[in-house]
């Protein structure tokens, strides 16, 4: 299927499952409903959250079971589900034997697109291990400073069902997208594509790192103008080389380092593109200074490159890309430097769930004292500490499997003071930030870039950095 052509799926009457409330099955429940379809939603939990959202779907007819999500309901035709649920559940498994197809709320979305007779908005598309969101949402912004009607949707947390469906439609979507979310998305077919990065992440899931690569990969099957890879990340190319793309489609990378041909890079502080100019063999065309880029870190401008290609590739001007660049404000917790206390600055990239993430931020930063801890997911830490060990003045370690960094310091940086705080109560960020302030000098930066999930003990990464940001806080307070 083309990536300007229409799915037309006849809903009336249709069984349709829907796995998991949430900001993907509510509105695939509704949007279903709408068309005449009989939906029945399974979810596996039963709190005060999802009543309430089932609550609201069963006032419109829908039928929601809360507590199973396990079981196939009888005469399902389809199964729509949220992107995190395993393939490994049951209910897919059950799926599978009854020869059911299972779709992803992307896989819908794609769907569902042009059904009301508009021409759908093309897709630009952005995976990888890191810094997805950021990516998209520069991509965004560069999008708005060329005068267009977008929106950054997906794994972003806006639906991206919403935005199809919208009453008012769009020119372009700037499309985050999850491995998860690729894994149960097989016809999506995007305008361009780009992989950010790979590095190992969400291997429990995925089975190994060759299926969470291939399931990264997808997003480049059918693409119809641009492969956007990463020339620094030699598995981003593989994954290029291995697409079905349309007749025409370019692969176009982008590099921290000068750029050839058919690539993105940086020469003199400068972005430039010798990838979409007249002749690319001798024209490099300026689009923006590296200060134009907030913040400046390295992993960040290699973003802002890989935005600008997408862009580029959708035929946005220069101009466009500076201004969308230098309008652009990071979200909270990604590298957000929260206070300068005593001469030390405090930095929280909570969003640093995982050891290629914590990578890029531990580069940006010498001296530092690290903050680090939380649930690995099954990664291991000795490449991460040996390749920060020179930058380090010291450690605190929380957190559940804090062991596992404490034993990579041990064996790649054993001059390296370490704080092993081993409490969970809510004070325990509180003298994580209290130890690393003990630790740090005058001119050092305090990173909390934890390398690990947060759910031990926070509910989310964001509850993790908004606690090191209270305790900066606090310690400024006390400080003055």
């Amino acid at each position: 299927m083309g990536s300007q052509e229409v799915s037309n799926v006849d809903w009336q009457g249709k069984h349709v499952t829907v796995a998991g409330l949430g900001v993907s099955g509510v509105p695939a429940a509704r949007a279903l409903h709408e068309r005449g379809a009989l939906v029945t939603v399974v979810n596996d939990g039963d709190d005060e959250r999802s009543r309430t959202q089932a609550a609201g779907l069963e006032a419109l007819g829908i039928t929601v079971r809360l507590g199973d999500g396990d079981t196939l309901p009888e005469s399902t035709e389809l199964v729509v589900t949220a992107p995190g649920w395993s393939p490994g559940k049951p209910l897919f498994q059950a799926a599978a034997e009854a020869d059911v197809p299972v779709w992803g709320d992307v896989e819908l979305a794609w769907r569902l697109r042009g059904q009301d007779g508009r021409q759908p908005a093309p897709w630009l598309a952005v995976t990888g291990t890191n810094g997805k969101t950021t990516t998209v949402r520069m991509l965004a912004s560069i999008l708005e400073a060329a005068g267009l009607r977008t929106a950054a949707v997906g794994n972003i947390g806006v639906s991206l069902l919403d935005a199809v469906l919208a009453d008012e439609p769009y020119d372009v979507l700037a499309v985050e997208l999850s491995s998860y979310q690729l894994h149960w998305a097989p016809s999506l077919r995007a305008h361009s594509g780009a992989v950010l990065n790979l590095a190992p992440d969400h291997l429990d899931w995925h089975g190994s790192m060759a299926g969470y690569a291939s399931d990264k990969g997808r997003i480049y099957e059918g693409n119809t103008v641009a492969c956007v890879y990463n020339a620094q990340d030699g598995a981003t190319e593989d994954l290029v080389r291995e697409a079905d793309v349309e007749e025409g489609c370019r692969a176009i990378g982008f590099t921290l380092g000068t750029p050839g041909p058919s690539q993105l890079g940086v020469v003199d502080g400068i972005l430039v593109d010798r990838a979409f100019v007249a002749n690319r063999q001798k024209q490099a065309q300026e689009l923006a200074e590296v200060g134009d880029v907030n913040p400046p870190a390295p992993h960040n401008i290699a973003n802002a490159l890989a935005a600008a290609a997408l862009a580029r590739a959708f035929g946005v001007e220069p101009s466009a890309v500076r201004d969308g660049l230098r309008a652009f404000r990071p979200d909270a917790h990604r590298i957000e430097h929260v206070a300068d206390v005593a001469g030390v600055a405090y930095v929280d990239d909570s969003k640093a769930t995982n050891t290629h993430a914590a990578e890029a931020s531990l580069a940006a930063y010498e001296p530092i004292v690290w903050i680090a801890g939380g649930l690995a997911k099954g990664a291991t830490f000795d490449e991460l500490v040996g390749g920060a060990e020179k930058r380090l003045r010291g450690v605190v370690l929380m957190g559940a499997d804090r062991a596992l960094i404490r034993e990579a310091l041990a064996r790649h940086a054993p001059e390296v003071p370490v704080v092993d705080l081993d409490r969970t109560d809510t004070g325990a960020m509180s003298a994580a930030v209290g130890e690393a302030a003990r630790l740090a000098r005058p001119g050092d930066t305090v990173l909390l870039a934890p390398a690990c999930a947060s759910m031990d003990m926070f509910a989310n990464y964001n509850k993790r950095g908004e606690a090191f940001a209270d305790a900066v806080r606090r310690l400024a307070d006390e400080s003055a």
